[in-house]
């Protein structure tokens, strides 16, 4: 083997991705930088695709990992009742459900996301009798059978049949003055329409693949009124947009509704550690004992993980202003480069710390995006033909490393057109043409 990716072209399969978007081999992590094995620094806007929200290597969680496992705290528990997973149970109650009056039942089913949706999806079919599923244009939900059928991207779904699945425009997909609540009515109501009266509407209320598409607070609510009236449930993927990326713990308390379903996976682990959760309105709580099953449902090192990334930063309201403080300075950044650079940059949105800027050309972003790593940022590409710079750095990364990494996109932009200039290592206000 010749360089240090020999290894990894010669043996391992071609279906890797992030890897060819970021060829060098990390070493290190540390709150939200990363080091490879030269010696390069890179700030990380990428963050495990919203797996370690709160740094990596968090030095509080890791030293509760370490004294559990130093205990020899039980790591393999299938679903037995273990002391981890009691506390982190009474944790999320007591911190993230009561102060938000939500009555969930909490499912912890295989760890991965599309492991929780695919639970989803199977317990809304059995509650309600019905098969059929309505699912949104751009919307992304995993990439196993069901959870594929209700993902909107064509070359994701590949040949995945999904007869059983019908999909609407999302929130804005056709305009801002289009009545898509009409629209589904009528596709509900007429019986010649070919949409069967769903089992659940699935949705995420900040589409990530997408596009970071943003469902408006009115949409998610009627979406609720539309689901009870058809006595359809309510699904809310919050995968990636929950465990505080959009500023609140979860997605949808902006719009002040009560999804039937909710997933949560990635950052619920606290740490890197894979874990999902499924919360769901106790009536339909109606599994036989073992019918959702799997051997890695309680990832008891993840709990210990979950239960201290709770008391450290959901203890009231505090942190939740820090993250809107730290959008806010995102967001800023964003409406700068869209005035600046008004012909190459279609829109921005997000809320939160998941954001988005919209490039007319989705060369051009792929352009940037790599320039941004030659020069010390991770980021990645989303929305339908990847036209989109995502900005997602960790809800806890300090202001100045936070415009550091805007200043590199800022600096990479102008170099993608051939343009130059000084970097500040602390804030994009003190870039200046050289």
């Amino acid at each position: 083997m010749d360089t240090n990716l020999d290894v990894f072209n010669h043996f391992e399969s071609q279906v890797r991705s992030y890897c060819r978007a970021f060829p060098t081999v990390f070493v290190k992590a540390r709150g939200s930088q990363l080091y490879d094995e030269f010696g390069n620094e890179f700030i990380d806007f990428l963050c495990g695709a919203g797996s370690v929200n709160y740094g990596h290597n968090n030095p509080e969680i890791k030293s509760a990992i370490i004294d559990y496992l130093e205990n020899d705290g039980i790591a393999m528990g299938l679903d037995f009742h273990t002391q981890a997973k009691r506390d982190f149970i009474c944790k999320f109650n007591d911190y993230i459900l009561m102060p938000r009056k939500l009555n969930y039942r909490m499912q912890f089913t295989s760890p991965t996301g599309t492991s929780v949706v695919e639970s989803a999806i199977k317990l809304a079919r059995k509650y309600t009798g019905r098969e059929n599923i309505i699912a949104f244009t751009n919307g992304y939900h995993g990439m196993s059978g069901v959870s594929l059928s209700v993902t909107g991207n064509r070359y994701n779904r590949q040949s995945v049949s999904y007869s059983s699945v019908s999909r609407f425009p999302f929130h804005n997909y056709l305009g801002n003055e289009y009545d898509e609540i009409g629209y589904y009515r009528k596709m509900l109501t007429d019986n010649s329409s070919g949409i069967d009266i769903p089992a659940a509407f699935i949705l995420e209320t900040v589409q990530g693949e997408g596009g970071i598409n943003i469902a408006s607070e009115k949409w998610l609510q009627d979406i609720c009124t539309l689901a009870k009236e058809f006595g359809a449930l309510v699904i809310v993927d919050d995968v990636q947009s929950g465990c505080g990326r959009t500023g609140k713990f979860f997605s949808f308390e902006r719009a002040e509704i009560k999804p039937d379903i909710v997933c949560l996976s990635k950052s619920i682990g606290a740490y890197g550690i894979p874990m999902s959760l499924l919360l769901f309105k106790d009536e339909l709580d109606v599994w036989g004992a073992g019918e959702d099953n799997g051997t890695f449902r309680g990832n008891n090192i993840a709990f210990i993980a979950a239960s201290k990334m709770l008391e450290l930063y959901w203890d009231g309201t505090s942190f939740e202003n820090e993250v809107r403080d730290r959008g806010q300075v995102v967001s800023e950044f964003s409406a700068r480069m869209k005035k600046e650079h008004s012909g190459l940059i279609r829109d921005t949105r997000g809320i939160g710390l998941m954001q988005g800027l919209e490039f007319f050309d989705e060369n051009l972003c792929g352009r940037v995006s790599k320039l941004c790593f030659k020069n010390g940022l991770v980021i990645e590409r989303s929305g339908d033909r990847s036209q989109v710079l995502k900005v997602m750095p960790a809800l806890t990364i300090d202001i100045p490393t936070l415009k550091k990494g805007l200043s590199i996109i800022e600096f990479s932009i102008s170099e993608s057109l051939g343009l130059k200039f000084k970097v500040s290592s602390e804030s994009i206000e003190d870039v200046t043409a050289i």
